[in-house]
């Protein structure tokens, strides 16, 4: 089949560059690329252009350029964040809190913390898919010194209970840091960690329109994380090396074109509504977002149909989707799982994510799709 118009409802999994990112990058690799390190004038006009970007991003979430340090991405974060602070504190105690249903870039790191001697404690979300505040509190003990907890859930766009985090280590007296993920609410939710009793704080620079490659990381006043990379000094000692001035910059450009957030959440809860309703109207189709969720994420099992085989009749059709967790790439979803949802809800799960560039009539396209898919498919089994 010829594939006359492409579709892309993958927007949880990394976005499209948006123009001013794409023209800073470009500028910055064959104009101004200088190394910022450099005391001549091409250096010190990369240094300029690497300071704007980072006021850019600290100017985003209301706190003080010192702040922000830049990373690779969102896992460079999160293990920056996990490792630095657990080492940091752990003549402290040796508690983590964390959750069951986060990215595994904090999973994998808290799981590799508890092979070093650390107590990992995992919370389960509700079938809701919320964590609930009463379990955080429950959790954070006297002895905890790490609390990471991500913003808004990856796979179904249940927002976390930050803030009760950050009340549950005043309540307990604990020397915990809170560390929050907010790779996929990050320039959709109003975060402001300096207000939220957040110390670290994880953004990704590719799902804000942003390239591939470029993070960051919110570090509070008075926070000290133990380095896991030595070097040149760069980014205070806690990310040493050449920076890479084209995507930082990128990175600022895509910050600063971002709509104002109750503009994107209106725009995004429209079309999340609209789906919403249509596949209402679908035999064996069951929502697993919540309707308070971040409106960007909708994910839903498609009737008796396997994720994957849905994934590829509806990518023939030119229209782009996801199961799960991008990162996990075909494994059975862990958040659905920790859910306690059936077994054939989660193998025909899918994943629908919107951006600023979707509209109606993309959403009309995947429903004429995904009909034609359950008829043909389940017709096939």
């Amino acid at each position: 089949m010829e594939i006359k118009h492409e579709i892309y409802l993958d927007n949880s999994a990394t976005t499209r560059v948006c123009e001013e990112a794409a023209k800073k990058a470009l500028e910055l690799m064959t104009a101004e690329y200088g190394n910022p390190s450099s005391l001549h004038t091409m250096g010190v006009r990369a240094e300029t252009a690497m300071t704007q970007a980072r006021r850019a991003v600290a100017q985003a979430m209301s706190v003080q350029e010192k702040n922000i340090v830049f990373t690779s991405g969102g896992t460079e974060s999160n293990n920056l964040a996990l490792f630095g602070a657990a080492y940091a504190r752990r003549k402290r105690g040796k508690r983590i809190v964390t959750t069951a249903v986060e990215h595994h870039s904090v999973l994998y790191t808290a799981q590799q913390l508890e092979k070093e001697g650390f107590e990992v404690i995992y919370l389960k979300p509700g079938r809701d898919g919320y964590i609930r505040e009463e379990d955080v509190f429950e959790a954070v003990t006297r002895d905890t010194i790490l609390v990471s907890v991500m913003a808004v859930n990856n796979e179904t766009g249940a927002i976390f209970p930050v803030e009760a985090a950050a009340a549950a280590i005043k309540r307990a007296g604990a020397p915990a840091l809170l560390h929050v993920d907010a790779v996929q609410a990050f320039g959709k939710l109003p975060l402001r960690p300096a207000k939220m009793g957040i110390d670290l704080m994880s953004i990704s620079g590719h799902k804000i329109h942003a390239p591939k490659g470029i993070g960051a990381l919110y570090i509070a006043n008075g926070v000290h994380l133990t380095p896991r990379v030595f070097g040149g000094g760069q980014e205070q000692n806690i990310r040493p090396g050449t920076e890479s001035v084209p995507l930082i910059g990128a990175l600022g450009a895509a910050v600063e074109a971002l709509p104002p957030v109750a503009q994107e959440e209106a725009a995004m809860r429209a079309l999340n509504q609209s789906l919403r309703e249509k596949l209402a109207d679908m035999p064996g189709v069951v929502i697993h977002s919540p309707e308070d969720g971040l409106p960007c994420i909708l994910n839903f099992s498609a009737g008796t149909v396997r994720a994957e085989t849905m994934l590829h009749f509806l990518a023939s059709r030119g229209i782009y989707v996801s199961s799960g967790s991008a990162c996990a790439k075909s494994a059975r979803s862990h958040v659905l799982t920790a859910m306690g949802l059936p077994q054939k809800e989660i193998d025909s799960s899918l994943r629908v994510s919107f951006s600023r560039y979707n509209t109606e009539e993309d959403v009309a396209a995947l429903v004429t799709a995904l009909e034609e898919g359950l008829r043909t498919l389940a017709r096939a089994r």
